[in-house]
């Protein structure tokens, strides 16, 4: 397959920057990136406390970039924990609401092809997962505040609530190669029937290019 012009994976080549989101995570100018966001009450605390110091250590003993067993390894304990967690339905599930639905989707459209370019995404009652590129000129965590600050004052002033509304951080992921863009394009997909989630109760949209996979 014929990589789009100007799109980009993870290059052990090019400049890094190691930053936090509460984990240190690898930020890549105009690469594409796996991304999950959920609110702030998706997964019991003691669970989550407890599942953060077990990652901490494997992260210790395990620094990036990771080969592809030590992904799978790390999607086997600690990313699918959590995403079956996510998927029980836990929480206030806000999300279930079309309208909460809507802002997140518009959110993540408003500044397509200026700062990024998206190529699946879904919006569950309690959390996000997204595959975008982060066009070159902006970063990571610009496009997370802005998705995660805009949201989060639009739907309090619709359900007329007060408070934190998404969880501290979220999870990235490079995407190393089309194998792995491929990965997360059916993840993503799949994900409503794997939380057996009724038709009217997420939405969900793709690229063309998604489409292929």
């Amino acid at each position: 397959m014929t990589i789009p012009e100007g799109m980009k994976f993870y290059s052990p080549e090019a400049d890094v920057t190691a930053g936090r989101n509460r984990l240190p995570h690898w930020d890549q100018q105009g690469r594409t990136y796996a991304l999950t966001f959920r609110l702030a009450d998706s997964v019991p605390a003691h669970l989550l406390r407890d599942l953060r110091l077990q990652e901490e250590d494997w992260r210790r003993a395990h620094p990036e970039p990771w080969s592809n067993e030590e992904e799978k390894e790390f999607a086997r304990k600690f990313t699918g924990v959590v995403e079956r967690w996510m998927d029980a339905g836990a929480g206030s599930c806000l999300l279930r609401d079309a309208g909460c639905a809507q802002i997140v989707a518009k959110a993540l459209h408003f500044f397509e092809g200026v700062r990024t370019r998206l190529h699946a995404w879904v919006v569950m009652p309690n959390h996000v997962h997204v595959l975008a590129e982060i066009l070159e000129g902006h970063t990571l965590p610009e496009v997370m505040e802005s998705w995660k600050g805009f949201t989060a004052r639009r739907i309090n002033e619709r359900l007329g609530r007060i408070g934190t509304l998404w969880q501290k951080g979220y999870h990235d992921r490079l995407v190393r190669d089309w194998t792995h863009f491929g990965n997360v394009v059916r993840n993503v997909r799949r994900n409503p029937e794997k939380a057996r989630v009724p038709p009217g109760q997420f939405l969900r949209g793709e690229s063309s290019l998604a489409m292929l996979f």
